[in-house]
């Protein structure tokens, strides 16, 4: 793509469609920039849009689609093409930092954005100029600028909290410690400087530091409009938006915090005037919005010294407990109106702040941690303190029920907190503060909220008395649970979002519960008087306003399925047709991956239960699904492409006669090379082809011989790439395994040929384990004298390398038991079916194979990988291609192509030698006697006597 205007009009155009809400407009624009996003000088002319266009909305859109064309492109992947040329590369490494820098803050913040990401892949080794091309723009002055490279710097450095230690870790943040340290100390300095010297401003311009004078006209610019921009901020009649003043004294009270964990002795000496100074600041700071990270970053430093044993004493006294309780955690767990306007106008944010743990710069979540924190060294006192809280709250409430509905609110979250030692996202809470009585709380002042008549009456009360169930799950009786059960069926049909939401939720970690035996806690049987119910509830909340796409709901739907089993089949038919209507509606606009992927799982379920019972019905469920699986296919809906596949795959093998005529349609589709350039399509494609070649090889011969190519062209390409070998050795598996020989007799040679090229120039112990694999199972299908002969005919003596240099030294590293199997079988046949063993050079490599099967058998898997092996997993791979999402209940069973006809491999290797030993008596027990090692040999008699023969 030129640099010029014709081509800056194209693109224009087209981002411009991409913001269309019509999916009709805006699918075709993506899909053309998707296709033209690896040629030459693509990100440099969207560089130039966001530069020079007059259009904002457009500079702003061509930032955004460069962020993410970076962020899917940038990583160099082996194997997998590189969509960036090194020019390219080059210019914007050249040109990005000073763009950035001087961009309007919304474009600044998406090239911010992008050098992060070019920087987690290139800095330092390939990006050794980036820190001190931003440190040297510290000395502009001017601080759009500096907050720019602040800004980069912020999203470049924040990885290391979370990165796993290691030497090239430790180097890495030296340099960045070296460079980029000092600097940032000193520029710290001088913008304390700016108040420190507003007095100076205010009655001369003498003696000011040089920093200043050598800036003067700048720095005084810039400081005008940083007053006038404090002026506005610092009076600010917003209550929902925080200042700068607040988002500076939460960060400090964040710093503080981590000063404290971090650097504990260094810290001991200022840390009572910060507890002083974050407490004064706590008792007098308001409830309104804007203050509550503030007051949240407050709080946490709290929790986070009260924790640490050597400041226990700050906190000992009973009045500061008292006084902690009563001025800071309780006013704090308090639900505001904001909060109710929250669960009532923005439902979605609230469960994703409250349900999904993102609370964590909320003030309830603050206080519950500081609760957690006081109980570590104070419990008997707190919970004390504490409980005569909570009895005054729930006696407040008692009162006047329909006034004072928030105290009770307020008592049950307090309670929650003062319980809660640790929890797990699967079992709730796992240890529980033993002197509150959960269990009393639940029948008292649980149950009759969820026991009332109208379950849309106070709907927080409600949600609370959900949410407690929900989070004490592991610590209540079940009969306790089961009283539940129903209750919160019926609060699915709430009006309440949040309510009926946290009751599928709910609902859904009960069902996933499990007790003796590792069964279901709540059985089928327990659950058989509500199915109907919960099922008619569930698909009901679905068409409430707002939960239309309830991942919640969706993901309870696929979790009482599976609960369920056969007592859903009477009602599939219904719920089939509501599945698949709803699956074509979202098909139009994807945009909540869990809520789909639930979806895609809840039919697999469907399909799986009710074709368990009756095979016959996959024809209903084909009819049902492919009219929408084919508008999926056709509108490339790339989010859902693999989900179909993985669907197709099951209801094809469940199949038990020839292969239908609609899939042999889709056949010749499945190997254009365009679906396999998706890195997420390639694990389901694999194993929709597996399907097809185990219930229609014959038919694939017959009808489709020219597709043959094709197949195997697609083992080529997978072959090649490390990434996805294996996937290209599955295929080949089943081909073997399924084709009539004659049909891939002419190609087999070929195959082989392009083996071993792969091995020669990249060899890996992934590959080697798979091509194992592979050669045992031909030995096993075609026979060890068709082995030998098909390697000697590419090389002559080319079988003896194989056995040495790869059966022999390798054998331990293949895992799996199948695998195994496959490996122990095809090595057997090697060693008594091929002649070549016995009466050729290759005979001295007889005793060294049996004795590498005998350590297969019995010596540890070999799980060591050389160092210089790094492989990628398909999920980390970048790009914009969907990543495969595994669907649990599309399961594949693990297929054993050797079956029944070998159940023992050691009985066989010893029938198998029997049989040989009495061909040719007496050659077989010298060779043993002299070569084997005693203890593979004992081994050997063992099998032997197992299976009742002896050698000859």
């Amino acid at each position: 793509m030129e640099l010029n205007d014709g081509n800056l009009q194209t693109l224009t155009e087209y981002l411009q469609k991409t913001l269309s809400p019509d999916p009709a407009v805006r699918r075709p624009a993506e899909k053309f920039l998707e296709s033209v996003e690896g040629n030459q000088n693509y990100p440099i002319l969207l560089l130039t849009l966001l530069e020079k266009s007059q259009d904002e909305v457009i500079r702003v859109c061509a930032a955004v689609t460069f962020k993410n064309y970076i962020k899917r492109n940038w990583r160099i992947v082996e194997d997998e093409p590189n969509k960036i040329s090194d020019p390219d590369r080059t210019a914007i490494k050249a040109n990005i930092v000073n763009l950035m820098l001087t961009s309007p803050e919304q474009i600044q913040k998406q090239l911010s954005d992008a050098i992060s990401i070019l920087g987690r892949e290139d800095f330092p080794q390939k990006w050794p100029d980036l820190l001190t091309e931003m440190v040297n723009r510290f000395q502009s002055g001017d601080f759009h600028i500096i907050n720019g490279v602040l800004r980069t710097a912020h999203s470049l450095f924040k990885r290391y909290r979370h990165e796993f230690k290691s030497n090239e870790l430790w180097s890495e943040i030296k340099l960045v410690l070296d460079t980029f340290a000092q600097p940032l100390t000193e520029l710290f300095k001088v913008k304390s400087m700016i108040f420190q010297f507003i007095p100076l401003f205010l009655l001369s311009l003498q003696d000011l530091p040089e920093f200043f004078e050598d800036n003067m006209e700048t720095w005084m610019t810039h400081f005008h409009n940083l007053l006038t921009l404090d002026n506005k901020l610092l009076q600010t009649e917003d209550e929902e938006e925080a200042g700068l003043l607040e988002l500076l004294k939460s960060q400090i009270c964040d710093n503080a915090a981590l000063y404290a964990q971090k650097y504990d002795e260094e810290f001991q000496p200022y840390l009572p005037r910060f507890v002083t100074a974050i407490w004064n600041l706590l008792v007098t700071t308001g409830q309104e919005v804007k203050y509550d990270l503030l007051v949240s970053n407050a709080i946490q430093f709290l929790a986070s010294v009260c924790e640490r044993p050597h400041y226990k004493h700050l906190f000992e006294d009973q009045n500061v407990l008292t006084s902690i309780c009563e001025k800071v955690i309780v006013p704090n767990m308090e639900f505001r109106s904001a909060d109710e306007e929250a669960f009532e106008d923005n439902a979605e944010e609230y469960i994703i702040r409250d349900l999904e743990g993102s609370d964590i710069d909320t003030r309830r979540r603050a206080a519950c941690d500081l609760v957690r924190g006081l109980c570590k060294f104070f419990e008997g006192p707190v919970t004390g303190i504490f409980s005569g809280y909570v009895s005054s709250m729930l006696t407040e409430y008692a009162k006047n029920p329909g006034v004072n509905w928030k105290h009770k609110d307020a008592a049950i979250y307090l309670v929650t907190s003062l319980a809660s030692k640790a929890q797990t996202q699967k079992h709730g809470i796992t240890q529980a503060n033993e002197l509150v009585n959960l269990c009393e709380f639940f029948v008292n002042h649980i149950l009759v909220d969820l026991k009332s008549p109208s379950v849309n009456e106070f709907p927080v009360l409600k949600a609370d008395a959900i949410k407690y169930v929900m989070t004490f799950r592991s610590q209540l009786p079940k009969e306790q649970l089961l009283e539940a059960v129903p209750l919160l069926v019926a609060h699915l049909q709430a009006e309440s979002i949040v309510q009926h939401t946290y009751a599928a939720h709910a609902l859904e970690r009960l069902f996933t519960m499990r007790g003796a035996n590792n069964a279901t806690l709540i059985t089928p049987a327990e659950m058989a008087p509500f199915t109907e119910q919960l099922l008619n509830n569930l698909f009901k909340a679905l068409a409430i306003p707002g939960s239309s796409e309830n991942e919640y709901m969706m993901k309870a739907i696929m979790r009482s399925f599976s609960l369920l089993q056969e007592a859903i089949v009477p009602y599939i038919p219904t719920l089939i047709g509501q599945l698949t209507h709803k699956l074509l509606l979202v098909s139009k606009n994807p945009s909540k991956p869990h809520f789909n992927h639930y979806l895609f799982e809840s039919l697999c379920l469907s399909i799986r239960i009710t074709c368990k019972a009756n095979r016959d019905t996959v024809g209903s469920f084909e009819e049902a699904l492919f009219p929408v699986f084919t508008e999926i296919l056709q509108n490339d809906v790339q989010e859902f492409v693999p989900y179909v596949f993985q669907v197709m795959s099951l209801l094809l093998e469940i199949h038990t006669s020839s292969i239908p005529s609609s899939y042999m349609a889709l056949f010749p589709h499945l190997l254009q090379p365009v679906l396999w350039e998706r890195t997420g399509n390639i694990p389901p494609l694999v194993r929709l082809l597996q399907a097809y070649l185990e219930k229609g090889a014959t038919t694939i011969a017959s009808t489709a011989a020219d597709k043959i190519p094709g197949l195997l062209g697609v083992f080529q390409k997978l072959i090649a790439s490390k990434a996805n070998d294996h996937q290209g050795f599955y295929l080949l598996n089943s081909i073997v395994e399924h084709m009539p020989p004659d049909s891939i007799t002419q190609y087999r040679k070929q195959i082989f040929i392009l083996l071993f090229q792969r091995l020669q120039s990249s060899k890996t112990t992934k590959f080697v384990k798979s091509f194992m694999v592979f050669i045992n199972l031909y030995c096993v299908k075609y026979g060890a004298i068709a082995l030998q002969e098909i390697f000697d005919d590419i090389q002559p003596k080319m079988f003896g390398m194989v056995v040495e240099k790869i059966i022999i030294p390798e054998v331990q590293k293949v895992s799996g038991q199948v695998e195994k199997k496959i490996c122990a079988v095809g090595i057997t046949k090697i060693l008594t079916e091929c002649p070549a063993m016995m009466d050729t050079e290759y005979t001295k490599l007889w005793t060294p194979l049996l004795q590498a099967l005998i350590g297969l058998f019995e010596l540890p898997e070999d799980d060591s990988i050389p160092d210089d092996e790094h492989f990628i997993d398909i999920e980390d791979t970048p790009g914009y291609q969907t990543a495969f999402s595994q669907l649990a209940f599309a399961g594949k069973k693990e297929h054993d192509p050797i079956g029944d006809a070998v159940n023992n491999p050691k009985i066989l290797l010893a029938q198998s030698l029997h049989k040989l030993s009495t061909a040719c008596p007496g050659r077989v027990p010298s060779m043993l006697s002299t070569s084997l090692p005693a203890e593979a040999l004992q081994f050997l008699q063992g099998y032997l006597q197992a299976a009742t023969v002896q050698l000859v």
